[in-house]
């Protein structure tokens, strides 16, 4: 009899010790599930962080961009037009003609077509200087000198030899911008490349102190889908760079855009 009764308060101890287990069990599990919630709510709230980083950006990018071509739109004009402006009493010091890519040492086709414009603005009297601004980065690749060989193979236009000037270290338009400040000293210019791009050149241009109108090249359709995404991201660049006065690679001794007598 004693013997059942043991065997009988083993078995109740085993059910009461099991009862306790699934209590604890019953207890850890809330636990577990409010520190799962924890974690997705910090996931939840980094990606939130994000979003609103990312949609900030968003907005100083486009803030940015409007207010550059707003600002500068009016200052783009015709050959015409810069031509009348000059026999109204503007001194142009030069018609700066802003570097691409060249292949072979030979202007690529947005290239050419922005020496052929500045070409034409020099012949209908806009400015006697021709200032070419390119990357001479390396003894390999030199923008400047096949825009300078280009040009006076246009034999149409009967480009001076002194008339022409060349910028070395146009390293990106800022610079170039910068340095026909500094180096070139020309306080009145006028700059020519695709529209797409004149509007940060005379921003920064303009920015800096210079007063600048803008000619527009013809255009180059093909891929210019990229080199919009591009300029959209290096017109807010340029923006801070000119905010914070960037110094930009080299700058140098100056040089007087005058052909010599």
């Amino acid at each position: 009899m004693f013997m059942f009764d043991d065997e009988k308060n083993a078995r109740t101890k085993e059910r009461a010790n099991q009862k306790r287990k699934n209590k604890e069990k019953k207890e850890k599990a809330p636990k577990f599930r409010k520190e799962k919630g924890g974690a997705r709510k910090f996931v939840a709230a980094f990606f939130g962080v994000c979003v609103g980083l990312v949609l900030i950006a968003g907005l100083v990018v486009a803030a940015t961009n409007i207010y550059m071509i707003k600002t500068v739109e009016d200052q783009i004009v015709t050959v015409d037009e810069a031509a009348a402006l000059r026999k109204a009493g503007n001194d142009f010091q030069c018609v700066e003609v802003l570097g691409a890519s060249i292949r072979n040492g030979k202007p690529s086709s947005i290239l050419a077509k922005r020496i052929n414009t500045g070409l034409a603005a020099y012949a209908a009297g806009v400015s006697d200087i021709l200032l070419f601004s390119g990357d001479n980065g390396t003894n390999e690749y030199n923008e400047v000198t096949s825009m300078r060989a280009y040009a006076f193979l246009q034999s149409a236009y009967q480009l001076d030899e002194d008339a022409v000037f060349l910028d070395y270290a146009g390293f990106s338009t800022y610079e170039s911008m910068y340095r026909l400040r500094d180096v070139f000293q020309a306080t009145d210019a006028v700059v020519v490349t695709q529209e797409y791009h004149l509007y940060r050149a005379l921003y920064v241009a303009d920015q800096l102190g210079v007063n600048v109108y803008g000619i527009a090249a013809p255009a180059q359709e093909e891929g210019q889908f990229f080199r919009d995404v591009r300029e959209v991201l290096a017109r807010t660049k340029d923006f801070f760079y000119v905010l914070f006065d960037i110094q930009p690679t080299y700058l140098g001794d100056p040089v007087e855009l005058t052909k010599s007598t």
